[in-house]
């Protein structure tokens, strides 16, 4: 049975080459990859891609996932205190599964209280956030902890995907 890989975006202002990399690298390793937002018409990313999401954020929670992951970019922020974004990294955290974020989206799972007490990075404007939560912040490009990943940014999408499929 193929492993289900979801990708969480924001509406507007997601990074382009955090979902667009990891996905690229997913599926080329053979996992199945649902695109999830708070909408199903089109999402926009910050460079310009469109995507039409597979499925609302809400309903992943009743998903048989592999992995949940979080896409950074400035429209993320619309998850840093969203009770369901929250629920549901606890959800699959708790589970055993694998839950990421790139870029400034791990202060989505700093927020969520995963991160205290464990290693992860984040773009350099979200670090304060990591460190008051009690993560620890490395400042590497990809950081994996447990069942936990973070990566810093647009220039880590490679390896963060890479990492990813190795995780899986």
């Amino acid at each position: 049975m193929e492993k289900t890989v979801a990708l969480i975006i924001a509406e507007r202002n997601f990074r382009d080459e955090e979902y667009q990399v990891p996905k690229e690298i997913l599926e080329k390793a053979g996992f199945k990859v649902l695109t999830a937002s708070t909408v199903l018409e089109q999402a926009v990313g910050k460079l310009g891609m469109t995507v039409k999401p597979d499925v609302l954020v809400k309903d992943l929670i009743d998903r048989d996932l592999a992995a949940l992951v979080f896409i950074g970019g400035g429209g993320s922020s619309q998850y840093f205190d969203d009770a369901t974004a929250h629920d549901l990294v606890n959800h699959f955290y708790n589970q055993g599964k694998v839950v990421g974020a790139i870029c400034i989206a791990p202060v989505i799972l700093a927020n969520a209280g995963v991160l205290k007490g464990k290693k992860a990075t984040v773009f350099p404007d979200g670090r304060p956030d990591l460190e008051t939560k009690g993560a620890i912040y490395t400042g590497n490009q990809v950081e994996v902890d447990g069942n936990l990943i973070t990566g810093s940014g647009p220039e880590a999408s490679q390896a963060f995907g890479e990492e990813l499929v190795a995780m899986l």
